[in-house]
């Protein structure tokens, strides 16, 4: 009877030794499968960083590392102005006979633009000039009444001269004909100087108007370019910086030009406005919207194309290449332009740099420099 009661307590310690036993085999495979798992990790770890070694030897291009002047760059966007324009008008409402430009149209200085109707300010040309002449005879007869002689007018005294001038409405007359030559002038529009035509609206045979601008004519030779820069970059920037301009119409051509004005202020945006001065060469009109790339050397500065430099595990990387190997360096970069670093530390002057070939390069892979 005590024995049948003992088996069940026997059964139930047996039971909890083998779940002891079971979990701590789970534990110790676990254990196991952990440690598999990190050896993995740092395997793949390794292969990240460290290219397995070639079979055959990588063909190389190499530079001489030295100090160099760093053309260095700062991008910002920016609108074209013209420098130079002329708005014309028409000094007089008369029809206009004659258009000869369009918008568009490039003109050389003097040339014709547009015309009005002559013919009654010829007339009025003309009736000026008689009036002109009256008005001389008339001074003629207030100076013989005063008892001079016409035949020496210099020995009148200048007092006399300007009472019969008066007196006899020439100096008025005289004004009316240089008004009258003036408005027959300015009936013919003519191109200030070399430029493109611009705002022309009006039409042959309307009336001309006065008060409004017949049209535009535009220097592209000389444009200006207003941008921004940051505050930081302000001590990077100086008059007559090297700027080159590129549209955003037509991005496969960049003119060049220089820094000309710097405002002394600074926005609340913390930016800083800056005008240069661009040949447009007749590419740039005026409120085109423009990529601003201003450079400036910087001296003495340890310079490497970007192609040489890659990343490895997240770390810049450059190969140098020593007795026919690649050996793997560590850089830090510091100013960039489109196409170089300068280099901070990592690299000394006089090191020979692979700048070809250095893709799949690890660490002492055997190359062969084939530089052209």
């Amino acid at each position: 009877m005590f024995m049948n009661e003992k088996k069940p307590i026997f059964v139930f310690i047996k039971r909890i030794t083998m779940c002891t036993r079971i979990r701590g085999l789970l534990f110790l495979f676990a254990i196991f499968f952990i440690g598999c798992t990190d050896v993995e990790q740092k395997a793949d770890e390794k292969e990240g960083v460290e290219t397995v070694l070639p079979s055959k030897t990588n063909e190389v291009s190499t530079i001489i590392l030295k100090r160099q002047p760093f053309h260095h760059e700062l991008v910002s966007n920016g609108r074209v102005s013209a420098r130079e324009y002329a708005d014309l008008y028409f000094r007089t409402q008369e029809l206009i006979a004659h258009i000869w430009v369009k918008n568009g149209s490039f003109v050389h200085k003097g040339q014709k633009l547009a015309e009005l109707e002559l013919f009654k300010l010829k007339n009025t040309l003309e009736q000026r000039q008689n009036i002109l002449k009256q008005s001389d005879l008339e001074m003629q007869d207030v100076l013989i009444g005063q008892g001079y002689s016409l035949e020496n007018q210099a020995s009148i005294p200048e007092e006399i001269m300007k009472l019969a001038r008066v007196k006899s409405g020439y100096e008025q007359s005289k004004a009316q004909l240089s008004d009258a030559e003036y408005e027959l002038q300015q009936a013919t529009l003519v191109a200030p100087y070399d430029g493109l035509v611009a705002n022309l609206f009006a039409k042959e045979h309307n009336m001309a108007s006065p008060a409004k601008a017949f049209c535009r004519v535009i220097n592209t030779g000389s444009m200006e370019v207003d941008f921004t820069v940051l505050e930081s970059e302000l001590l990077l920037l100086k008059l007559g910086d090297e700027v080159e301009v590129t549209p955003y119409a037509s991005s496969d051509s960049s003119l060049k030009g220089n820094v000309s004005e710097i405002n002394p202020l600074v926005d609340e945006n913390g930016q800083v406005r800056v005008k240069a001065r661009v040949k447009g060469g007749g590419k740039l009109f005026d409120g085109m919207n423009v990529r601003v790339r201003v450079k400036r050397a910087v001296a003495d500065q340890l310079v490497v194309p970007k192609k040489a430099v890659v990343l490895r595990t997240g770390k810049q990387v450059v190969f140098t290449h020593k007795d026919g190997k690649a050996m793997w360096c560590y850089v830090h970069t510091g100013l960039e332009n489109k196409n170089e670093y300068t280099v901070l530390d990592g690299l000394n002057e006089g090191d020979e740099v692979i700048v070809d070939g250095n893709v799949n390069l690890a660490h002492e892979s055997p190359v062969s420099v084939v530089n052209s």
